[in-house]
């Protein structure tokens, strides 16, 4: 039997001043990876699309590793867009045939008395056939743990997006004004 996950996170961050706007920021992609996770465990598969492996996770009895692809892009508008393309479960190979994750996610500037904020949100959906002795626990008792699982992942990477990415924009903008000036 099919079991079906899923949880959600908004965010809403008020932008410090810099000396490049954070629009120029926002679309490079690379940038923006680099605040989702550790950046040993993020890989360039190509221009716009990342691997990422997650840290082990525990589910019951289960030590699960995934390994994520995701395109990243922004659109013309200034709205960045995140959508995994790929997942795969280490440490259970069989049920690879037997599951499918979905992440998606934006985030995108606005201003507001002359502020400036960044406000987005993700969604993580799994679906996965889960093998005997889970079918045998009460569906209510799995699907908490499964939401609580997902909910944990998304509330770690925005916890890592919060801390990190005003710090990467804010070094990244010092940076462009830095080369700026000495063109």
């Amino acid at each position: 039997m099919y079991n079906n996950f899923f949880a959600s996170q908004s965010v809403e961050l008020l932008v410090p001043e810099a000396p490049v706007p954070i629009d120029r920021y926002l679309k490079n992609p690379e940038q923006i990876v680099k605040a989702l996770g550790d950046p040993s465990c993020i890989g360039r598969l190509s221009n716009d699309t990342y691997q990422l492996r997650m840290r082990p996770l525990k589910f019951f009895m289960l030590k699960i590793e995934p390994t994520v692809e995701m395109k990243i892009w922004t659109t013309a508008d200034g709205t960045v867009q995140l959508e995994s393309t790929n997942c795969e479960l280490r440490g259970i190979e069989t049920i690879n045939e037997h599951f499918q994750l979905e992440l998606s996610g934006t985030m995108q500037p606005y201003r507001v008395g002359g502020k400036t904020y960044l406000k987005g949100g993700a969604e993580l959906g799994l679906k996965i056939f889960l093998p005997p002795p889970f079918t045998m626990m009460p569906k209510s008792m799995l699907e908490s743990t499964g939401n609580n699982l997902l909910g944990s992942i998304l509330l770690k990477m925005k916890k890592s997006l919060m801390r990190d990415l005003l710090v990467n924009y804010r070094q990244w903008a010092e940076e462009k004004s830095l080369d700026l000036v000495a063109a």
